[in-house]
């Protein structure tokens, strides 16, 4: 059984490009001990002289089993993010620490309604959770709400696009380019979109927001000032990798 404070060598299973900067890869664990809906693990690559990189990856899998998932975009400047998307085939290897945090996560016998609020790459640990709430088939109220630049940058958008089916309610914002007919507004979250799109306050809703940190920090604080709970309010950064 893997011991998530000591790292473990795993293998690249599968590699699927999903957007025209990110994959979504799936790597076997040997004794991967299975992880809850909103963790994440520290990824680390070793260079042929030593050198050493390491980054946090949120999971985009969840539950039992020796495959975990990961969704990883690009960072151009980044030490690992581009190796995991531009180069890594099945049968690389990698090490991985994990699974890690407590705090950023669902249970399903949590009955309260929950609202996920995704900036760009911030939909993986999201996605997560909405596949969990769904396998679980609890019935408890779920919101997405998905902010990324364009169609064609939504990671998971194939599967995205099931979630009604699953019972998930689900709300796109388009910060640079919208498909043909969009009826909303092309833009940054605002006050009014969030209003719109998220569950009232008297709800009581928990609230995972995820993204760059800088939406994470707007996001928030628009949530607090439309009257939701800050201790109820769950977030997750993310910078360069």
């Amino acid at each position: 059984m893997v011991n998530p404070r000591t790292w473990a060598v795993a293998q690249v299973a599968d590699v699927t490009k999903v957007t025209p900067n990110a994959r979504v890869l799936g790597i076997d664990v040997p004794g991967w001990p299975g992880n809850l809906p909103g963790q994440h693990v520290d990824v680390r690559l070793t260079a042929e002289d030593g050198y050493q990189a390491v980054r946090s990856y949120s999971l985009g899998s969840s539950g039992t089993g020796e495959r975990i998932e990961l969704a990883v975009d690009e960072h151009p400047e980044g030490e690992v993010s581009p190796y995991l998307v531009r180069d890594a085939q099945p049968g690389d290897h990698v090490e991985v620490l994990g699974p890690l945090g407590g705090y950023f996560v669902w249970r399903d016998e949590d009955a309260s309604a929950v609202q996920l609020i995704a900036g760009g790459s911030g939909i993986v640990p999201l996605r997560a959770i909405a596949r969990a709430r769904a396998a679980a088939g609890t019935g408890q109220p779920f919101r997405l709400l998905y902010s990324v630049k364009s169609p064609e940058d939504a990671i998971y958008r194939d599967d995205l696009m099931m979630l009604g089916e699953q019972g998930i309610d689900l709300t796109w914002a388009f910060t640079q380019h919208a498909p043909a007919g969009w009826p909303g507004v092309v833009g940054r979250l605002n006050a009014e979109t969030i209003a719109a799109a998220v569950f009232p306050a008297t709800d009581s809703p928990t609230v995972y927001v995820c993204g760059p940190t800088a939406f994470v920090e707007v996001v928030s604080r628009r949530l607090v000032e439309l009257g939701h709970d800050p201790a109820r309010i769950k977030t997750e950064r993310f910078g360069g990798g």
